[in-house]
């Protein structure tokens, strides 16, 4: 029996999910995308995975260089994520932010509550995004009291779901 794709998107708008920025690095080039799919998997040895859209740009990246940064967002920072979510001027999402490069070179975003940097270990196929596994290399904790959340379409505050 086959799910209809609108069924299956209706039933993980139900879902609530943290939000984060993924970044990567290759050489010069630098991208990112929002995603809401991450997830830990192992505290020893520490391993956490993202999804990725194949259609991303961002792919392409962490393919070429094997690492990124899951940066995760804070409640205040429903901006940046609609800047790395939007496909317009998408090659421009780092203009005017003052981040910095992780261990392995991975772009560290401004006011994220935490950011991981990983390398990629294994990359698997799944449909239409691939799911990548990286072994966590550095954490960058930061300042804030609340995740950004999504759920039903929109972005949430922890106090709307109490």
């Amino acid at each position: 029996m086959n799910v209809a794709a609108d069924a299956f998107r209706s039933a993980l708008r139900r879902w609530a999910s943290g939000v984060s920025i993924v970044t990567s690095r290759a050489g010069d080039t630098v991208h990112g995308m929002t995603v809401s799919a991450f997830s830990s998997v192992s505290l020893d040895p520490p391993l956490v995975l993202v999804c990725a859209d194949k259609a991303s740009n961002t792919l392409s990246v962490i393919d070429a260089g094997g690492v990124f940064a899951v940066n995760l967002l804070g409640a205040r920072q429903q901006a940046l994520s609609n800047l790395f979510a939007s496909k317009d001027d998408e090659d421009r999402r780092f203009e005017g932010l003052d981040w910095s490069a992780a261990v392995t070179g991975s772009p560290i975003l401004p006011g994220a509550l935490a950011s991981l940097d990983c390398r990629v270990e294994p990359a698997h196929d799944a449909g239409d995004h691939v799911i990548y596994v990286g072994r966590v290399e550095a954490v960058v904790e930061g300042e804030g009291e609340a995740p950004l959340v999504y759920y039903a379409g929109a972005y949430r505050s922890l106090s709307e779901a109490d």
